[in-house]
């Protein structure tokens, strides 16, 4: 190659380099800061959009969610005390029934029959009683007489005028006489014994005949019928039905373990609440108190077994049911509070975005103290009134500017907060 040619191919070469450097200054003007630009300042330093809201100061309730069962407040299967047949039904199965209302009655008869023979045997020990006792009084007049002509014989042998032999047998006819009257009392005793057990057997059977009219012995309502009019009842075997007692009742539910000191710590400072949503098409809520909890954890599932009672005066209520269940523990009073999408989770803790009176923003540190529904309740960090960002936090940094305004973008997009990532900006 010739000087010449050599000396064309260098120029070129090195028109070609200013050519790219141009270019390449060119692109890099408007991105003046690189890769920073896409933490909350977009391609131009512009506003990053974003969604806030403002922390708030209310008294927030403190519950415990479960999904519980409805139980009868008493539940009763009704079963004769006797056997017989059963002649009538006093109600319709399905019926609310009264305490102390008739419900069934059995055939009288047999125990009627029991109960006349019993009180005849009654009267009969009452006349073996009075016989006996008018022995009694008979051999102890008998027996006083006899003593007397002993005694007698007794002193007419001292003086010679009988023999020995007859005032010894004057003695043991006394003697004789006065084991009869024992003998008399004896029977008497065995008399009074055999009546008091006579009049047991009476009692008996008048009450066996009461029990053939069955009465309900609580307030509820009556579940199907188990027999019809005329079927044998065996007694305490056969059951004619059952009534379930509806007001009150009762909603069994469990909480997690990790729930009970603070649910015992509660108790002792009063009664709580509990309200009751049965899953049915009328999801009214019912209102109660806790007033049971179990004596062991289930160690199954780490839960304890509760118990309210609900009054459920309108019986909409009805066992089996399930419901959800809202377990109040307290209410905390003038709580300082945001919405659960602001706060975020960093090296350090936890922390939001608080927005300041010239729209820049400030990372605040926020001790948070519980978690209610959709909100968190904070220890401190921030003060009511305050404005926290909840959306589009991962487009800020301390020190960016923000608009809540998200049509007002850097380069008129809809800022994503990508500008200037990697030299991306779409501004």
């Amino acid at each position: 190659m010739s000087k010449v040619q050599l000396g064309s191919v260098l120029c070129l070469a090195a028109s070609m380099a200013a050519s790219s450097c141009g270019s390449n200054t060119s692109a890099a003007g408007p991105n003046t800061g690189g890769g920073r630009g896409g933490r909350g300042r977009g391609g131009d330093g512009g506003a990053a959009p974003v969604v806030t809201a403002k922390v708030s100061e209310r008294d927030v309730p403190v519950d415990i969610a479960a999904i519980g069962n409805i139980e009868a407040y008493a539940a009763i299967s009704i079963r004769s005390q006797v056997t017989g047949q059963l002649t009538e039904v006093a109600f319709r199965e399905g019926d609310f029934v009264s305490r102390g209302q008739q419900l069934f009655t059995l055939d009288r008869r047999p125990i009627e029959a029991a109960l006349a023979q019993a009180e005849a045997n009654l009267t009969r020990d009452k006349a073996l009683l009075a016989q006996a006792e008018a022995q009694l009084s008979r051999d102890a007049a008998g027996a006083e007489y006899q003593q007397l002509a002993a005694e007698r014989q007794n002193q007419l042998r001292d003086r010679g005028i009988i023999s020995r032999d007859q005032a010894e047998q004057a003695a043991a006819q006394a003697d004789a006489t006065a084991a009869l009257v024992k003998a008399d009392r004896a029977n008497i005793e065995s008399a009074k014994a055999q009546l008091v057990a006579q009049q047991a057997a009476v009692d008996n059977a008048r009450v066996q005949l009461e029990y053939t009219v069955i009465h309900s012995p609580i307030d509820g309502r009556s579940g199907s019928l188990s027999v019809k009019v005329g079927s044998l009842i065996t007694a305490n075997q056969t059951e004619l039905t059952t009534i379930a007692r509806v007001q009150p009742v009762f909603v069994t539910f469990t909480v997690p373990a990790v729930h009970l000191p603070t649910i015992k710590k509660h108790m002792a400072d009063g009664s709580l609440p509990v309200t009751a949503v049965p899953q049915d098409a009328d999801a009214q809520p019912a209102s109660g108190i806790l007033t049971f909890v179990d004596n062991a954890v289930d160690v199954t599932t780490d839960t304890i077994k509760l118990k309210a009672t609900l009054p459920n005066p309108d019986r909409r209520l009805w066992p089996g049911q399930f419901a959800r269940i809202t377990l109040r523990l307290s209410t905390l009073n003038h709580a300082t509070v945001v919405p659960s999408q602001a706060v975020q989770t960093g090296q350090d803790g936890q922390y939001v975005f608080v927005v300041k009176q010239d729209s820049t923003v400030e990372q605040r540190p926020i001790t948070v103290a519980q978690r209610v529904g959709d909100d968190i309740v904070v220890d401190k960090g921030v003060t009511p009134g305050e404005v926290v960002v909840t959306e589009g936090q991962l487009r800020l940094e301390p020190g960016s500017r923000v608009t809540t305004d998200l049509n007002a973008a850097p380069g008129g997009q809809r800022g994503r907060g990508q500008g200037g990532r990697g030299g991306r900006g779409r501004g």
